[in-house]
């Protein structure tokens, strides 16, 4: 996926000179803060970065929140992360600082998510940071790798055979249920199943259950359940098992055998868990037993995106956290590095009219990116005007210069895909449809890899690669032996689709000579080969249609989200009010897929001709023009972004957004580089430093750091150090006030800080020895 960008630009992390006495803080605030441009985006901005050289390189370029999440290794952590404001980068940096640091050892982290796509990106980012060896995996691989080792120990025998599709099963079960089903409702019996497993419902209770979670059932809940028992017994009759059960099974032998748990919570003692809005009861009870009474756990979620409550996920486990966890640091991720502030304005606005719990936790995200064009309304006379404007306009994008793999068109329903493949086709823009087969499975592209790696081996007797003088051009000889050619095919099909695949390849191949100077068509078949392990595929050159489901994590500079009518967008079986307020929070999803372009469109018949009878979706009401009052400020309820202590009292929350403005006692500047805010002057004007005062703070620090095995900056930063060393308080009123002396801080450090400023020499400086690391959590 293309990374995001910053005001349009990729931006570099900014090496900082480290403090003298090894803290691995700066000596100076860098005059280019993360508030100026120096963060870094929220993904990387090279397809192959450097690797950090250090643990502290590893937090170069985050942003004061993301750096709190990274720093944040000890006790449960819960990041509350609105799109787009980097969560992917804030859990990984986490992971790989706490591994680079020493203080986490791979092997014993488990990062868990909900895609195969997703745990790839996640152990290939981690790879980028130095952090190779830690488990990224989705619930089901880990469960199943856990079946498979323990099996044999906890039951014996082999493991049953895996079904790898359960819907011929279920088709069976149906049968000798004497109900008939077709396509669509054998699809839909099957997603009851899936959910009755992950709720934990037995068949005899389904019909109950459906009634209390008022679900609508595709068929006679009578009938389902009865299906649903007759799939369970032909499984049991066939040794077979699915992927449900994977998670069933290992739940049951962990609770069952507490001898297998321990030696599983001896491997994994840290876990991070992400999109954990989407935790199912079932997720959320086998990772209670890989945690046992542990609370080494990093949760990281957004409620308002929350779509697949019809699989069983619940953002109830996210937003209960706090309640089950007193002591969590909460931190809240606002600051959005995708989207443009008009982009962020109607996703904003959007969130601003729904209701229920979920909307009670919503976030309000503020756009970290240069203005951009306003999202475009239009309305159609039917859906194949609608389908052949947006082929137009999207044409008009890529003769303007946005990739064509940079644009996107979102709808509801797959059904929705056809017209607008034939537009994009008679336009002659090509296209690629998102849920079709992985990358590295397609049949060209595991040939290609053949021959690459062929060549690597032999390539001095390869008549393909004479003339070749450098890496892409040794790629595209080989790949030009598979008919790849410079210039695209004409039209659209199989023809172009291999092209696709094939000319991906040759662009990866340019990209990887750019980043690796030297380096040889056996280097590259190494990276192919990591990535294919990783799912983490190169960019092919089409427009996307994908359903709004499936665009979940994703992200392009321009988005059509299309068929937006009543009945569509909100579904016309989304009855309940839950059910039309996660039909608010698909749409609001796919708004912020959009960095630049968002078009938005609708049409009011079917076919040319018909009926003019639908209208605009009721979620645009207020939000496009002509409709209303335009929403999307912030309403009581929204949360901003910040830090959250968890002591088991009340949290400590940031300062509002409409406090006073800091200004500099020195020239009274206004102050908004966080480092001058905690000095209260610019970094250039006179400083009152007392530099003995300082130098003590700083061995004392050290000394305090070295005892409870932490970084330095976790007992107080060089900025509050220098504010106290430049204040020199005498008392404990004047030391609370100074800005980085919390409460917790200054009840453990307090006495001791003041003793030093009032030239005492400490009794027993290092405090109580039985103090250790987890009194320290990550409170700066």
């Amino acid at each position: 996926m293309p990374p995001a960008r910053v005001g349009g630009r990729p931006q570099r992390p900014r090496r900082v000179r480290p403090h003298p006495c090894g803290c691995g803080q700066p000596s100076r605030a860098p005059q280019r803060t993360w508030q100026h441009g120096g963060v870094t985006a929220a993904t990387d901005s090279s397809l192959f970065p450097p690797v950090p050289d250090s643990a502290d390189g590893v937090l170069d370029g985050l942003d004061p929140e993301q750096r709190e999440v990274a720093t944040a290794l000890h006790g449960p952590v819960c990041v509350l992360a609105g799109a787009g404001t980097g969560k992917t980068r804030a859990i990984t940096h986490r992971i790989a600082y706490g591994v680079r640091a020493g203080i986490l050892q791979p092997a014993s982290v488990l990062a868990v998510t909900f895609t195969a796509r997703a745990a790839g990106e996640m152990r290939g980012r981690l790879r980028q940071l130095g952090a190779g060896g830690v488990q990224a995996r989705t619930f089901h691989s880990a469960a199943l790798r856990q079946l498979q080792f323990f099996w044999p120990k906890a039951v014996g025998g082999e493991v049953p055979r895996l079904l790898e599709r359960k819907v011929q099963l279920v088709s069976e079960a149906a049968a000798r249920c004497r109900v008939r089903l077709d396509r669509n409702e054998l699809r839909d019996v099957t997603a009851e199943i899936e959910w009755s497993k992950v709720t934990q419902t037995v068949p005899a209770d389904y019909p109950a259950a459906v009634a209390k979670a008022a679900r609508e059932a595709p068929r006679d809940p009578a009938e389902i359940g009865q299906i649903y028992g007759t799939y369970e017994q032909l499984k049991r009759d066939r040794g077979a098992i699915d992927f449900e059960d994977v998670l069933l099974l290992t739940v049951g032998v962990l609770q069952d055998r507490h001898d297998i748990a321990e030696q599983v919570r001896a491997q994994y003692q840290h876990f991070v868990v992400d999109e954990y809005q989407d935790v199912s009861p079932l997720q959320q009870r086998l990772l209670e037993l890989w945690l046992g009474d542990r609370d080494s756990l990093c949760v990281v979620g957004d409620a308002s995106q929350t779509i697949y409550s019809f699989t069983g996920a619940t953002p109830d486990h996210l937003l209960d956290f706090r309640t089950r966890h007193p002591n969590a640091t909460v931190v809240k991720l606002v600051r959005d590095y995708r989207s443009s502030p008009q982009v962020v304005h109607l996703a904003n606005g959007l969130l601003s009219q729904a209701k229920g719990r979920a909307a009670e936790h919503r976030l309000e995200l503020v756009s970290q990116r240069a203005a951009g064009p306003e999202p475009m309304y239009t309305e159609y006379a039917d859906e194949p005007a609608e389908a052949e404007g947006t082929a137009r306009r999207i044409r008009d994008l890529i003769a303007s210069g946005v990739p064509a793999s940079e644009i996107a068109v979102l709808f509801r329903v797959n059904a929705q895909s056809e017209v607008y493949e034939q537009a994009l086709a008679d336009a002659g823009v090509p296209y690629q449809l998102r849920g079709a087969e992985r990358f590295f499975e397609r049949p060209e592209v595991r040939e290609a890899g053949i021959k690459l790696r062929g060549a690597a081996r032999f390539g001095a007797n390869d008549t393909l690669l004479d003339g070749a003088v450098d890496l892409p051009s040794e790629v595209r000889a080989v790949l030009s032996d598979m008919g790849w050619t410079g210039e695209p095919p004409a039209g659209s099909g199989a023809a172009r689709d291999r092209w696709e695949s094939l000319a991906a390849l040759v662009r990866l191949a340019e990209d990887f000579a750019r980043a690796r100077p030297g380096a040889s068509l056996a280097d590259l078949v190494a990276e192919l080969d990591e990535r294919a392990g990783a799912q983490h595929a190169p960019t092919v050159e089409g427009v996307t249609l994908a359903s709004l489901h499936a665009a979940k994590g994703l992200e392009w500079d321009a988005v059509f989200l299309v068929g937006l009518t009543d009945g569509m967008m909100p579904i016309t079986y989304a009855r309940t009010d839950e059910q039309i307020e996660e039909e608010r929070r698909l749409l609001y999803v796919g708004v912020t897929r959009a960095r630049l372009h968002l078009g938005l469109s609708w049409s009011l018949a079917r076919s040319p001709g018909g009926r003019a009878s639908r209208s605009a979706s009721r979620f645009l009401r207020g939000l496009r023009p002509g409709s209303g009052a335009v929403a999307g400020r912030l309403r009581p309820g929204a949360a901003t972004g910040g830090v959250e202590r968890g002591d088991g009292a009340a949290a400590v929350a940031r300062r509002p957004a409409h406090r006073r403005p800091a200004r500099c006692r020195v020239c009274n500047r206004t102050l908004t580089d966080a480092g001058e805010m905690k000095l209260m002057r610019c970094e250039d004007c006179p400083s009152e430093l007392d530099e003995a005062l300082y130098e003590r703070l700083c061995e004392w620090r050290a000394e305090q750091a070295a005892r409870s095995r932490q970084p330095a900056y976790c007992v107080f930063t060089d900025k509050t150090l220098m504010a106290i060393a430049e204040a020199v308080p005498g008392t404990e009123s004047e030391l609370a006030v100074i800005s980085g002396v919390g409460r917790r801080k200054f009840d453990r450090y307090g006495s001791d800080v003041l003793a030093i400023c009032a030239g005492e020499e400490l009794v027993g400086a290092l405090g109580d020895p039985s103090e250790g690391p987890a009194e320290n959590s990550s409170e700066k």
